[in-house]
């Protein structure tokens, strides 16, 4: 309160004005003394040049033709060329030795030693014998059986026609008790060849006829082993078969053996057993094109038969000609996918009756690939639906990339070979410059992915186009374009 009484009646601060007191300055500070006033110096005038004194410039002399008086301005006249020649003239021959010797071609002319080419030898003049000349019979030692025991190892089997079919006759027909002396040998002529044949035939023919009466007594002596005694090793009553039947039965094993394959082929999964043939040797990355056929391009089957590399071909199952499209490359050794849109939200129900007729609509696809349209990632449920699905037809799974695919991981996971796409590449109606830039972009990425990649485009002319030049090039040689059962597949 005493503070409060104070401030009122001391008044507010600055109310009362500034009193001003004297400064005292110091002796000598020289603080406030006058300045004394100068005169100012000017700065003097610089001198004005008189005209006298600028330096004068003399005009030019007008030039004139003046300094040319008493030349000589006639012009020369015409240059003067000489006629052009007749003909060219040969060059001179240059006299004296040169050294140099200039032979002429020479025809080269047949070998005047060398035979002159003869005719052929007709067929009729033939130089084969139709009657050739019979062994000459060997004589008979004085104790020697029926049979002659073979020499040097050999047995009956291997002798000649003549003696193997003589000799056993003329014995037949002789009896038993009589010795082998007492049959009388032609003895050899001068000439074998014209004399011994004959002989050999008269004699063979009534052994012939003997061996007819006594075949009743031959057997008889075989049995009580009168002959067999006398030639130990002769296999007799041996006839010779005119059919072998080895090749019958190497036929019937062939047969069972294809069969047998054929059985096996059939047992395999389609995505094994409608997979053309493909071979890796350098181990290189995978990469496989698939191209879509929904019926609407002017390309067909034929004008594809004969690409440098394989190509896969995703036919449309709706398509009404689907079937015949699917055959027709199957014929041109190439793989086909049946392409397939579920419906939309479709249920697990309407999953399993929509495949099965798709499938039935493209017979000899290795894989579905999914479409487009609806695709086949429209619900859960459908793309669950679609596992135990395709593990029992044994086909394969293309589908395009969605997140995380979940969907074909899951399907992957119950044994169905599957994988996803890498690049759509003319889904935007791409030029082939844009196309070719693609393939080197999935070429490079091929060698770091584990299983390949896959390539997806139209039948279009500058796909096509862009294909057939892409694969001349160096990217290309890095990489095995394969069919898409090979990357579905990999390992």
């Amino acid at each position: 309160m005493l503070l409060a009484g104070a401030s009122v009646l001391s008044g507010m601060p600055g109310d009362t004005p500034p009193e001003a007191t004297p400064v005292e300055v110091p002796a000598g500070s020289e603080f406030d003394q006058s300045r004394d006033d100068d005169a100012a110096s000017l700065p003097q005038l610089q001198d004005t040049p008189t005209p006298d004194a600028v330096p004068q410039v003399t005009a030019p002399e007008p030039d004139d033709l003046s300094s040319m008086d008493g030349a000589d301005t006639t012009s020369s006249g015409q240059p003067e060329t000489g006629q052009p020649e007749a003909g060219l003239s040969a060059p001179e021959t240059p006299e004296g030795d040169t050294g140099v010797t200039v032979g002429t071609e020479e025809p080269v002319l047949p070998n005047p030693q060398a035979q002159a080419p003869e005719a052929p030898v007709g067929e009729d003049d033939l130089s084969i014998s139709t009657e050739p000349a019979q062994p000459v019979q060997p004589e008979p030692e004085e104790e020697s059986a029926a049979f002659p025991e073979p020499q040097d190892g050999s047995d009956g089997a291997d002798a000649p026609e003549g003696e193997s079919e003589a000799a056993p006759e003329a014995e037949i027909g002789t009896d038993p008790e009589t010795s082998a002396s007492d049959v009388s040998t032609p003895e050899p002529q001068n000439d074998p060849g014209v004399d011994a044949p004959q002989e050999a035939v008269d004699s063979a023919t009534p052994s012939a006829e003997a061996g007819e009466d006594s075949a009743e007594a031959a057997t008889e002596e075989t049995e009580t082993g009168t002959i067999g005694d006398m030639a130990d090793g002769v296999t007799t009553n041996r006839l010779p078969t005119a059919i072998d039947p080895a090749p019958e039965a190497e036929a019937g094993d062939e047969t069972a053996e294809d069969a047998t394959e054929e059985t096996e082929a059939e047992t395999l999964p389609p995505v094994e057993r409608f997979a053309v043939e493909f071979e890796n040797p350098e181990d290189k990355p995978l990469m496989s094109i698939i191209l879509i056929d929904d019926g609407t391009s002017p390309i067909g089957p034929a004008a594809l038969a004969d690409f440098p590399y394989p190509l896969s071909f995703a036919v449309d199952s709706s398509y009404a000609n689907a079937a015949d499209t699917a055959a027709k490359y199957r014929a041109a050794g190439m793989e086909v996918l049946a392409m397939v849109n579920l419906p939309q939200n479709a249920a697990a129900s309407d999953v399993e009756t929509s495949m099965s007729v798709l499938l039935e609509a493209v017979p000899e696809a290795v894989a579905v690939f999914e479409g487009t349209g609806t695709g086949l990632q429209s619900s859960r449920e459908a793309a669950e639906q679609l596992a135990p699905i395709l593990k029992d037809s044994g086909h394969g799974l293309v589908m395009f990339p969605n997140g995380l695919n979940t969907a074909q991981k899951l399907i992957a996971r119950e044994g169905v070979p599957s994988a996803t796409v890498f690049r759509d590449f003319d889904s935007n109606g791409q030029n082939a410059a844009a196309v070719r830039r693609f393939l080197d972009q999935a070429a490079f990425r091929a060698g770091q992915e584990e299983g390949g990649v896959i390539m997806v485009g139209r039948l279009r002319p500058d796909t096509i186009s862009a294909l057939l030049l892409w694969g001349l090039q160096d990217r290309a040689a890095s990489v095995a374009l394969a069919p898409i059962s090979a990357v579905l597949t990999a390992e």
